[in-house]
């Protein structure tokens, strides 16, 4: 293209184009980092190469493609640069626990994050393209972006533009800078390793609303009374319960029961705020220092339904992400949501 045809972009085009893709690529950064934090730099990282890079911008693909380009191989910088190039859940670090106490928790460990609903506001507008497999609820539950670690970072990328972005092969060949048969052998490679490690569900509203309100209602009400009993009898039989950062995790109703039976021993109290993680109902989990005490954050929970029962809770214990969901690590006692 000749410098007449070039697109000629300045700084106010540029940010407002930037601001506009910003949500989508955070996304696309989260899935391919598996943390909010680090897709948030990988994010701001991708945009000042972007802005530094701009003169480069032939306009040969689309400015969204090309954003998309650099936060790719930003995201692959990244992934280089650290020691664990995949973050895990604990049931993908070792096999379940029979229930023991809780020993210290491993903070050194790469964990996966949650995504925060809020975040998705508005993407739903931003179509994939043909090559997509899946929509957009469906690729950022937490098993699929847990499916993703377990890829090769390349392999991660050439399946998220191809089969989530819907980018052609040659375009997702060049935003990995290489042969249109080296991305497409990548994507098979990838595709074969994906394939039966995401427990995605196509089902969509597989329980109604009404029911899933009373089958939520329970679960807070179970958790504010410390009612072991009430709370197992809405899990499947064979629930999972982690809570990353400690390893142990457990399988089924009894080690589960047990689990939450010893936890809550103290008798301290629990309030539960509704929110929404990747695309899956969430609390954010309060917990008192003492009787008549205002609220401190303890963990984000994400659960996965199936059918009318839980079938898994993660409970990121971690108080640094109520700010990432927009809510404060700290309440009143007398603080009620509104629900």
């Amino acid at each position: 293209m000749s410098a007449a045809t070039r697109p000629e972009i300045d700084r106010e085009t540029f940010e407002r184009l930037a601001e506009k893709h910003r949500k989508e690529l955070q996304l696309h950064c989260y899935r391919m980092l598996g943390s909010v934090h680090d897709a948030e730099d990988a994010t701001q990282e991708a945009l000042l190469r972007a802005w530094r890079g701009l003169g480069g911008y032939q306009g040969r693909a689309s400015f969204r493609s090309w954003l998309y380009r650099i936060a790719t191989n930003a995201c692959l910088t990244s992934l280089t640069r650290r020691p664990h190039e995949r973050r895990l859940l604990p049931e993908m670090a070792g096999p379940p626990a029979e229930f023991a106490p809780l020993g210290d928790p491993e903070r050194d460990a790469a964990w996966l994050e949650p995504y925060p609903d809020a975040a998705l506001q508005g993407l739903a507008d931003a179509a994939p393209g043909p090559e997509a497999r899946y929509e957009l609820h469906e690729s950022v539950r937490l098993a699929f972006i847990a499916a993703l670690q377990r890829l090769p970072a390349k392999q991660r990328a050439v399946l998220l533009l191809r089969d989530v972005l819907g980018f052609s092969a040659a375009e997702a060949a060049a935003a990995l800078e290489t042969s249109v048969t080296s991305a497409n052998s990548a994507l098979q490679r990838a595709r074969t390793t994906f394939k039966g490690r995401s427990a995605i569900t196509r089902e969509r509203g597989g329980i109604a609303d009404d029911r899933l309100r009373a089958l939520l209602d329970r679960y807070v009400h179970a958790w504010e009374k410390r009612d072991v009993d009430g709370f197992v009898a809405l899990l499947r039989e064979d629930a999972v319960w982690s809570m990353p950062p400690w390893r142990q995790w457990y399988v089924g109703r009894a080690q589960i029961g047990a689990f939450i039976g010893w936890a809550w021993r103290s008798g301290r109290r629990q309030l539960l705020v509704p929110t929404a993680a990747n695309a899956q109902p969430a609390f954010a989990y309060y917990r008192s220092a003492a009787e008549g005490a205002g609220w401190l954050a303890f963990a984000i929970q994400v659960l996965s339904l199936r059918g009318r029962e839980v079938a898994a809770i993660t409970s990121f214990v971690d108080p640094r992400l109520f700010a990432v969901f927009g809510l404060s690590s700290t309440l009143p006692p007398n603080f009620r949501p509104d629900r």
